[in-house]
């Protein structure tokens, strides 16, 4: 089964795409169907469903071509399911739940990251330290979001493909303590030797320029880069970005990262030399 949000995505970039080739802001969108621009801006992020009558309004304010506009529709009934991790609006916002949708419906994500361990690879002991780390949650609130971060994981056992490139710093960055930090890499280690899994260090000692200081995630849903979806965040917020332009730039630097980056072979050997395991 397709995951609603994916669907929602989908109808976001088409109708984002018609609105720009239709030569209109967001604000003069949203008087078509009697609406702030903050929900045009939802609706094209796929953090939002859309009324059949508001999606008749803007297909017509965008001009849309009646064939394009019925596989839009076909969008638009598919996306007013609710998506899987629906159930968790008490505790994930509403920015990042469209993120865990995205990834638990991607078929290859790609994964850059420069201070700490990606949600998807962390063991539960460096999960805890996380999130308990200079505050002290209410212990149920902390379990919940344990089992969020876990449930991630399932990921792991799918059919996706998964590469990350780490900077050294996330490997050195000390979190929760020794024994955490051993037992994490001898995890990193183990999923590295995963065939849907493939890890990349990029040392220090890297002779690029290649080492931007901002993390970033590559969400692809298939062999049409036109459905790809780039992932940023900031503490409070996140940006989806997917127009083709970006698509290319960050496709770009990602390549230019794992070019940069050491082996998984001797990525791995790097990992055990830091967690004294070897």
């Amino acid at each position: 089964m397709v995951n609603p949000t994916i669907q929602r995505r989908r109808l976001g970039i088409a109708l984002k795409r018609a609105r720009e080739n239709a030569g209109l802001t967001q604000d003069e969108a949203a008087e078509a169907i009697d609406s702030a621009s903050s929900k045009i801006s939802r609706i094209e992020l796929g953090q939002s469903g859309l009324r059949s009558i508001d999606l008749t309004l803007l297909l017509r304010a965008y001009n849309v071509p009646d064939d394009v506009a019925v596989s839009m529709r076909e969008l638009a009934k598919a996306g007013r399911q609710r998506g899987r991790w629906s159930n968790y609006r008490e505790q994930l916002p509403s920015w990042f739940r469209t993120f865990v949708d995205l990834e638990s419906d991607a078929a290859e994500i790609r994964q850059y990251q420069t201070e700490i361990i990606p949600g998807v690879l962390q063991t539960e002991a460096y999960v805890r330290a996380i999130l308990t780390n200079g505050w002290s949650p209410d212990e149920a609130a902390l379990a919940q979001q344990v089992d969020i971060r876990l449930k991630r994981q399932t990921i792991l056992d799918g059919d996706v493909e998964l590469a990350f490139v780490l900077s050294e710093s996330v490997l050195r960055r000390m979190v929760g303590g020794p024994a955490t930090m051993r037992a994490q890499m001898s995890h990193l280690v183990e999923l590295s030797r995963r065939p849907a899994v493939t890890i990349q260090v990029l040392p220090f000692n890297a002779q690029t320029y290649v080492a931007p200081s901002f993390n970033f995630v590559i969400l692809r849903f298939g062999p049409d880069s036109t459905t790809d979806v780039i992932y940023t965040e900031s503490f409070t917020d996140a940006d989806y970005l997917d127009r083709p332009d970006q698509v290319r730039a960050y496709t770009k630097l990602w390549d230019d990262l794992r070019a940069a980056a050491i082996g998984p072979a001797e990525s791995r050997a790097l990992i055990e030399q830091l967690g004294d395991l070897s």
